[in-house]
């Protein structure tokens, strides 16, 4: 069994989406094992153009199974509004699964987002504000939400609460509404 993997060196445009896309049509699966939808790529197949932000490129061609892991931070609204897309394309999403461990980007993970780069000042970093570095620091301090908190309401909301709460008091301390 042979396998291939594609490791970034630096962050974004270093063409890790032109070259999965290039081996996908050989491949039996394809996995996205980190990242967001922060970033993506442009993918022209048979004349068609598709725009893809969190599913991998190998769900253009039939047969190949395509995953994404518990290492990439899904934005729920991204990923539904990017299936949809392609299913109105006319591509067959049946072989995308999606692991119940990836964690979630919130809505405030976007506000934490925007707070932190106004924060830096001259020094900003220029996130494109989407929430990926703030979802991945919840993911570290263990208090992130994962797919697979929407199981269970009760837990769901007792985390989003005590996000929700912990939010607001770097807020409040900042002096922001």
């Amino acid at each position: 069994m042979t396998s291939v993997v594609i490791v970034g060196a630096q962050w974004g445009d270093e063409g890790k989406g032109k070259l999965t896309d290039f081996l996908a049509s050989q491949a039996d699966m394809v996995l996205r094992c980190q990242g967001g939808s922060n970033a993506g790529h442009t993918v022209v197949a048979e004349g068609k153009t598709h725009k893809l932000h969190l599913v991998p490129s190998g769900i253009l061609y039939p047969g190949v199974q395509c995953i994404i892991g518990n290492g990439v931070v899904l934005d729920l609204k991204v990923i539904l509004e990017e299936i949809a897309t392609l299913q109105a394309q006319g591509i067959d999403t049946n072989h995308l699964a999606i692991s119940e461990k990836a964690h979630l980007i919130m809505p405030y993970h976007y506000t934490m987002d925007e707070y932190q780069e106004a924060l830096k000042g001259e020094n900003k970093i220029g996130t494109t504000k989407r929430g990926i570095g703030p979802a991945y620091m919840d993911k570290i301090a263990r208090q992130g939400i994962r797919l697979l908190d929407l199981m269970n309401w009760d837990d769901f909301l007792t985390r989003l609460e005590y996000n929700l709460k912990e939010k607001n008091s770097i807020f409040q301390m900042h002096g922001l509404p």
